[in-house]
């Protein structure tokens, strides 16, 4: 049985979004999913990017492009008070249900997306916060010391590794990132024989032929 990763932040709707499609993407393909919360800010910094929403007209561009998803896809996903926010607190509510080895639930991570991405409320309201920490991990403390490395550590590993957003699944050392890198996930896992062909491999050996100064 394949095993896989699916690395995200609840900052992000496309993450929610991929979320919501992994099990029609994977089905009929044996596999296991571990879900890894990283901080998405902890990507730009390390790889000096804006996020889409620090660029206004990409901003714009992509609240209408995930509700028409969400629309088209007919998933129920609604724009949440303000955003971007702070994802730390729910990023780290994520690893405080996780037992010491292991990573969160499906079912813990689906509860804190449908705390964001459903019914437009503010995902920082102290009394939401409260609630859903109650409804996933009463008893633990997400402000623990513990709880605030596992965060630092997915996400640097995450780096390490190669990231540079979210959603990404990882596999065999592959990455597939966004919700539109589910059907090229799903192609590779079926054994699609374009992935044995030279333009996998040949794309991460184009040379650079101009370089942004500075870059």
């Amino acid at each position: 049985m394949r095993h896989l990763r699916f690395y995200f932040d609840p900052i992000s709707p496309y993450a929610a979004l991929a979320f919501a499609r992994l099990p029609e993407a994977l089905a009929g393909l044996g596999v296991t999913v571990d879900y890894v919360p990283v901080l998405f800010a902890g990507f730009l910094k390390a790889h000096g990017h804006k996020g889409p929403a620090e660029i206004p007209a990409k901003r714009d561009w992509t609240y209408r492009q995930v509700l028409w998803e969400a629309h088209r896809l007919g998933l129920p996903l609604q724009l949440p008070r303000h955003h971007p926010f702070n994802p730390l607190p729910l990023l780290r509510l994520c690893w405080a249900t996780a037992p010491e080895g292991m990573t969160p639930s499906r079912w813990a991570v689906e509860q804190v997306f449908r705390h964001v991405w459903e019914g437009g409320g503010d995902p920082l309201d102290p009394q939401r916060l409260q609630a859903l920490q109650t409804h996933l991990a009463p008893a633990l403390d997400p402000t623990a010391e513990v709880v605030k490395q596992r965060l630092r550590q997915a996400t640097d590993d995450a780096v390490a590794a190669g990231l540079f957003g979210v959603p990404t699944v990882v596999v065999d050392g592959q990455l597939f990132w966004g919700l539109d890198g589910l059907a090229l996930l799903a192609a590779y896992l079926r054994g699609d024989p374009w992935f044995q062909g030279p333009d996998w491999a040949d794309a991460a050996r184009l040379p650079i032929g101009q370089a942004r100064p500075g870059s």
